[in-house]
């Protein structure tokens, strides 16, 4: 299956290559942070807007800057792309025994993507985000999600996702919808890399973190 070819927006897709030929000196496409209007618009629906050659580019340059950020996970609307698309990707760590349950994730791109839980249960973990650079905060997620989205081919996936690949599921689809974890995060957890680092990065659940900040997990 492939996009549409009769769908494409030739004015769109000229100002999309404008917007990734504007890198930096390592090629890369900055990152909005919080106060940019895009990180709080519903993004628009992608059905073959950009010719092929663009979106290709448009992903390529998206994981590099992801990479580079670092982090597991970027979508449009931080980089400035008011469209339905975001790239994943994570890899298992060296603690088998962390209960975030940190699970492989390879490199996805997820286009029009949605979730809904399968269950009740949830986890609160620290979480950032690459448009709030600094800082994390506790967020309560579900851990168990019917995933489902479309690849940069057109085709159609759904898939049961579980723990860490989930969150960060979920932390780039809310991103395409106008949200920002931190709108429903524990504001009283709320840290920057430091001192995350000096008091709190000691255990995955963030028990202490809560007696101490004051807040509920």
């Amino acid at each position: 299956m492939a996009w549409n070819s009769a769908h494409i927006d030739k004015e769109f897709d000229r100002e999309v290559r404008a917007l990734l030929a504007d890198t930096d000196e390592d090629g890369n496409l900055p990152i909005v942070q919080l106060g940019e209007p895009v990180l709080r618009m519903q993004t628009e629906q992608y059905d073959g807007q950009l010719s092929q050659k663009t979106l290709v580019k448009l992903i390529e340059l998206m994981r590099s800057t992801m990479l580079a950020a670092p982090g597991v996970g970027l979508a449009g609307p931080q980089i400035g792309l008011g469209l339905a698309i975001a790239v994943l990707e994570d890899h298992v760590r060296d603690d088998a025994d962390d209960p975030r349950g940190i699970g492989e994730l390879p490199f996805t791109t997820i286009i029009n993507p949605h979730y809904e839980p399968v269950d009740d249960q949830t986890a609160s973990f620290y979480e950032g985000c690459l448009s709030f650079d600094g800082y994390q905060a506790v967020r309560k997620r579900y851990v168990h999600i019917k995933a489902t989205w479309m690849d940069e081919f057109g085709n159609k996936h759904e898939e049961l996702m579980h723990y860490w690949p989930a969150r960060i599921f979920q932390h780039e689809t809310d991103h395409l919808n106008g949200e920002v974890y931190i709108d429903k995060a524990e504001t009283r957890s709320l840290t920057t890399y430091d001192n995350l680092e000096d008091y709190w990065a000691f255990e995955a659940v963030p028990q202490e973190a809560s007696k101490t900040l004051g807040f509920e997990l």
